[in-house]
């Protein structure tokens, strides 16, 4: 509430979160297609819902399968210590989950990278009128390739 017991206009607070792109900008361009590379690592946030998966986590994936995870934080450290099977998602499970929620009627967003595709941030809202039912990701480290050579061990 305003000072002297006025209510605020909450078309004011919406309005901070419009994000407007210059003219001629990326308003007008689409991103590419994106088709799940064979091998990538990235990171990403996950920060909505009552669920398990909350935390910054990094992960590599190989063939469409998570091969290492790494929680980047408190919360995600404690997500991996429950050791639930598929708990980290890979990006192609994450967009096709996104898909299949926009088909059942769920209110999605996907933010796609302007250059590759790729998914930087995808917000699922199976029902806006409930509490606490959103997944939310940001992505961010997306590198193609395999994982990392191995470092040589310390002379001893």
């Amino acid at each position: 509430m305003a000072v002297g017991g006025e209510r605020e206009d909450p078309r004011a607070i919406q309005g901070c979160s419009v994000r407007h792109d210059p003219p001629g900008g990326r308003a007008g361009r689409t991103p590419p297609a994106w088709t799940e590379p064979a091998a990538y690592k990235f990171a990403f946030e996950s920060s909505c819902g009552e669920q398990p998966l909350i935390g910054r986590f990094r992960a590599e994936v190989l063939d469409g399968t998570v091969t290492s995870t790494e929680g980047l934080d408190v919360a995600a450290r404690r997500a991996l210590m429950l050791r639930i099977a598929d708990l980290v998602p890979t990006l192609g499970r994450m967009v096709h989950d996104a898909e299949q929620a926009r088909a059942q009627g769920a209110d999605v967003t996907i933010e796609r990278d302007p250059a590759d595709g790729h998914p930087t941030a995808i917000r699922i809202d199976p029902d806006p009128g409930a509490v606490d039912d959103e997944t939310c990701f940001k992505i961010f480290e997306y590198t193609i390739g395999g994982p990392a050579a191995a470092s040589p061990s310390p002379s001893r």
